[in-house]
């Protein structure tokens, strides 16, 4: 049924759940896990009277989300590994999580999207979050939402 399947995480407790229930679906298909981790693109954008934000400082965010990206994908990568199956990490710096979500699944092959319903949009999200509604919307392969 399915070889490949994405896992994007964000690292809310949802996610986190979706992440052990995808790994051991993919267990139970004989399928790869390929984890994913979308940095959101900071671009400068001008406030105010002439007011920017300097390239540094929105370097220095995307270095930060760089690192807390990985260590999400480290431990999705451990549990894969706890539960013997193969995965490898993918993260991408994307102008909306939903897009380097897509865009990600048809680079890597994968045949499936496992993902959570939603995860820290706040209220706008809580019933099938905003992420998790447009993948739906935009993605061409099969998504299975864990609840």
């Amino acid at each position: 049924m399915f070889k490949n399947i994405l896992i994007p995480t964000d690292g809310s407790p949802i996610a986190n759940k979706a992440v052990k229930a995808g790994i051991e679906l993919a267990k139970q298909l004989g399928a790869k896990v390929t984890g994913y981790y979308a940095v959101e693109a900071i671009r400068p954008r001008v406030y105010g009277e002439g007011y920017m934000i300097d390239s540094r400082t929105i370097k220095a965010f995307e270095q930060q989300a760089r690192e807390v990206g990985q260590k999400h994908i480290d431990r999705m990568a451990k549990t894969a590994g706890a539960a013997g199956v193969k995965f490898s990490g993918v993260m991408t710096i994307a102008e909306t999580p939903y897009e380097g979500i897509v865009e990600t699944a048809k680079k890597q092959k994968c045949d499936s999207i496992f993902m959570a319903s939603h995860g820290r949009r706040g209220l706008a999200g809580i019933l099938m979050g905003s992420v998790t509604h447009k993948v739906l919307t935009h993605s061409k392969l099969p998504v299975l939402v864990y609840r």
